[in-house]
């Protein structure tokens, strides 16, 4: 299925091809290749302001996620009943913000793709809200970044690295 990508900011520079092909590789990895998922790149300001109406947080973020199919259980795939419901959902990333948390040596895109494949995970009910919940999150970010790493030449670590 799809894979759509929107820059909605004029913030940073932003090339979508590169994020996309390392999404579509996380995909793969994760074998969800069909579902739909839609990623939208957003400045700061938006992020904070969709941050504070959903989760009550005045604060710009990295990354947000809304799943299509709620109530997954860590690691499962949705049932779709129909052609329509093969959808994970969306995931906001805070481009701006993550430019502005990238280190001086590490690849933005690279940092993108870590940071989505956080949003993903969420989508497929993965939390970090207790130190059980993060430890299985944290080994499927893991998981899946050392096949991508794998798979581009890079060493990419979980976003929730540091989370516990």
């Amino acid at each position: 299925m799809s894979l759509v990508v929107r820059n909605l900011q004029r913030a940073v520079p932003l090339r979508r091809a590169p994020l996309r092909g390392r999404l579509e590789a996380v995909r793969k990895i994760l074998g969800v290749q069909t579902f739909d998922l839609g990623v939208v790149c957003v400045d700061n300001r938006s992020i904070q302001r969709i941050n504070r109406v959903y989760r009550g947080k005045n604060a710009p973020t990295d990354v947000l996620s809304f799943p299509f199919h709620e109530n997954l259980k860590a690691g499962e795939f949705p049932q779709p009943d129909s052609p329509d419901d093969y959808n994970l959902g969306d995931i906001f990333l805070g481009v701006e913000y993550i430019f502005q948390q990238c280190k001086d040596k590490e690849d933005y895109y690279d940092a993108l793709a870590v940071t989505a494949t956080h949003g993903l995970c969420h989508l497929l009910g993965f939390t970090h809200s207790t130190e059980a919940e993060w430890r299985k999150m944290y080994q499927k970010e893991e998981q899946v970044l050392q096949e991508l790493s794998r798979r581009m030449g890079t060493q990419l670590q979980p976003l929730s690295r540091d989370l516990f």
